[in-house]
């Protein structure tokens, strides 16, 4: 990055044009795992100054274009958007006679699923009617140890029950207490054999998949659920899960902030279904709002097919590959 500032001038020179493709945010917040790494190595400032130097921006979503207009004013949008043609977005989603309720993401998520605790026990009524499933488990990694009297850091690899994976479980779970004793047994050895009968569990784990099959996840549930927390880190993500969901039909319970407004309409008017595509749950209603709205969704499963077939025209209208990638050519091709 410190090279490419000094860079950028030259290329300008010669009258090659730069553009700085941006998605994340550049500075997460302090619960990020990678935040004190990034303030360490002052990655934040040297994103900026390659935002400040580049001739143009690209990002996804306008609620960022607006954050970094601040900084480089030539910013334009293009989304995050799918091939419904390839192969993980064209699996069959799986008959049950549960309604299966889903999350698929990554392990720097745990204080956006902290959203989510209490939930399954408010829950506890329907338990046999639902099924929730946590995609994506990892127990990889290392886990940093500081000597308290020399100061050494040393490395050792993480032990599952140290993973954020094992936290989101928890919340999921209620600590286990909605699954059988034999598959928390099963679930504490963290081994990847299949459970025989597990599709009957209230619980399903599904460990990480490569990008390239991931989204095949979807196939599992019948309910997305996107709860994130209202800071600025959020706030500038893309809409990547409402994309996602979308194409594959899915219905959607989404934190009503940052990029869950962006094609999300609430779809409830004093408990009647009435046009709109999502569930959004606002900021003070964490507590009780994911819950209740499960609630209607049990109640109510023509609802959830119907939530599910509007997401998916509203999305495939705008985030096929396609679009998105006919609408960057031009503009690459408008600055020659």
């Amino acid at each position: 990055m410190d090279r490419s500032i000094q860079f950028i001038p030259i290329l300008r020179s010669m009258g090659i044009k730069t553009i700085c493709d941006i998605d994340d945010y550049w500075l997460p917040t302090k619960e990020h795992p990678l935040h004190q790494l990034i303030v360490q190595n002052k990655i934040h400032e040297k994103i900026l100054a390659n935002i400040k130097a580049a001739e143009y921006v690209t990002t996804t979503t306008e609620i960022y274009a607006d954050e970094i207009r601040k900084y480089n004013k030539n910013v334009f949008v293009f989304p995050n958007a799918i091939d419904p043609n390839e192969g993980q977005f064209k699996e069959k989603t799986l008959e049950s006679d549960r309604l299966r309720i889903g999350w698929l993401g990554g392990s720097s998520h745990l204080h956006d699923l902290m959203l989510l605790d209490g939930m399954t026990e408010k829950l506890m009524e329907f338990k046999n009617k639902i099924q929730y499933v946590v995609c994506g488990f990892d127990t990889r990694g290392t886990m940093t140890e500081i000597n308290q009297q020399t100061g050494q850091q040393t490395q050792r690899p993480i032990k599952p029950h140290e993973t954020v994976w094992y936290e989101y479980e928890k919340i999921f779970t209620a600590n286990y207490s909605i699954v059988t004793p034999q598959y928390k047994e099963y679930l504490e050895k963290f081994i990847q054999d299949k459970f025989e009968n597990e599709e009957k569990e209230n619980y399903l784990r599904v460990w990480t998949k490569p990008v390239t099959s991931y989204a095949r996840n979807y196939s599992k549930f019948d309910i997305s659920l996107a709860p994130i927390k209202p800071h600025i880190f959020n706030k500038v993500k893309s809409q990547l899960k409402v994309i996602e969901a979308g194409f594959y039909k899915k219905a959607l319970i989404a934190s009503n902030f940052g990029p869950y407004t962006i094609d999300l309409k609430h779809c409830l008017n004093n408990g009647e279904f009435v046009d709109g595509n999502a569930l959004l749950v606002d900021d003070a209603r964490n507590h009780s709002d994911w819950a209740k709205y499960l609630k209607k969704c049990i109640q109510n499963p023509n609802m959830v097919k119907d939530m599910g077939e509007r997401l998916y025209e509203h999305v495939s209208q705008r985030y096929d590959l396609k679009i998105v990638t006919k609408n960057r050519n031009e503009f690459y091709k408008s600055l020659l």
